[in-house]
């Protein structure tokens, strides 16, 4: 029987090599996925809250989607039901073209989504929080409308949301693990593949438990400086 420090060795002997590429997939589908969160949360907050009825509407129901819809359902729809809809679009012009999602693009679309739908919470509560006379100020010195959330809203909005697109950080880098049901190499699927082979699953896992908090605590950190560097360029201000 191999013994612990083998198996979680570099080389043909060790299964280090695939855990540490499960590693940089994870981090590299968090780090694809939150931008798309934000991008998306941002202007579905602005839907949310906007005097039109039906953008409010529509806004609405994305986010009672997303946040009632389990995440691992949501993914397996992204994954198998937009490659058969794309296969049939795709169809209509070339009959005999295939196509086919990568996990690594289906699980960004998914998590996306998801997270899109809690940012857009804690983007709707932020700007809730700026006090209307912030708006007013700005149009009375003559700025636009967009001038003003630029220049006004904007750093205030970011300075208020910060704590809890914080949080949604830490929790879509936990989701990642839910792409390996679709074949993506992360974490989970690495190490799950070394404790079939190995009989060691209490190892692996708890090495992959480790590793989870690691980069939890590495986040943390930064978080932490970019707290500090907002609240520092605020009291500059």
């Amino acid at each position: 029987m191999q013994s612990v420090w083998t198996l979680l060795s570099w080389g043909p002997a060790g299964w280090l090599d695939d855990i540490w590429d499960g590693v940089q997939v994870t981090v590299l589908l968090a780090l694809a996925t939150f931008p798309i969160g934000l991008f998306l949360g941002f202007f579905i907050a602005i839907a949310k809250q906007s005097s039109e009825p039906s953008m409010r509407l529509a806004g609405n129901i994305y986010t009672t989607i997303f946040r009632g819809l389990p995440e691992l359902v949501t993914l397996f729809i992204v994954y198998f039901g937009a490659q058969i809809v794309l296969q049939n679009i795709v169809h209509l012009l070339y009959a005999d073209a295939t196509v086919e999602i990568n996990s690594f693009v289906s699980g960004m679309i998914a998590l996306g989504f998801v997270s899109s739908s809690y940012s857009s919470e804690v983007f709707l509560s932020a700007f809730r929080a700026i006090p209307r006379g912030q708006y007013e100020g700005g149009y009375a010195i003559g700025l636009t409308k967009g001038q003003t959330t630029r220049l006004v809203v904007l750093p205030q909005l970011i300075r208020i949301a910060l704590p809890g697109l914080a949080n949604l950080w830490l929790i879509l880098l936990k989701d990642t693990a839910l792409v390996s049901a679709v074949g993506l190499p992360d974490i989970l699927r690495q190490v799950g593949i070394a404790s079939r082979v190995t009989k060691h699953a209490f190892l692996f896992y708890g090495v992959a438990s480790l590793i989870y908090l690691l980069l939890a605590i590495v986040s943390s950190f930064g978080i932490h400086a970019i707290e500090r560097a907002v609240g520092s360029h605020e009291a500059h201000r």
